[in-house]
């Protein structure tokens, strides 16, 4: 019973709530970049460069063939145009994440600077004090 209790009082911190919820956010936040880049960056981009369509473009290793059988075998490829696609969502979200961790850290670094008041000395400094210009006054 005792590893049960502690297991609900960690699955209950705020912390682990707060993972969960950026986990799930961050999962629809990746698939909106990725169909930003292949909808709407990357159709431009093939226009400008003539016509390239960016997941077609590829290296073949071996043609497609077909076998004594009839039996279509596919060709052998690298999809360097996929793996390009893929390089412009991480740089996007890694630069969104970046400004994120950014504007998080300026929020710190404010709450940081602020002057907190000197402490107040201890009672029997602020006694000596008194004694010392008592005696000065004398």
């Amino acid at each position: 019973m005792g590893m049960l209790k502690e297991f609900k009082e960690f699955a209950v911190k705020g912390n682990v709530i707060d993972l969960a919820v950026a986990v799930i956010i961050g999962a629809a936040f990746g698939k909106i970049v990725a169909s930003f880049v292949k909808d709407v960056l990357m159709p431009p981009i093939g226009l400008l460069l003539g016509g390239v369509r960016f997941t077609d473009l590829q290296y073949v290793l071996k043609p497609e063939q077909v076998d004594e059988a009839g039996e279509t075998i596919a060709a052998v490829t690298i999809n360097y145009g996929i793996f390009l696609q893929n390089v412009v969502d991480f740089v996007i979200v890694a630069f969104v994440i970046f400004l994120a961790i950014k504007g998080i850290n300026s929020t710190k670094k404010k709450k940081e600077e602020a002057p907190a008041p000197p402490p107040a000395p201890p009672k029997s400094e602020v006694l000596l004090e008194e004694i010392r210009d008592l005696l000065k006054k004398n």
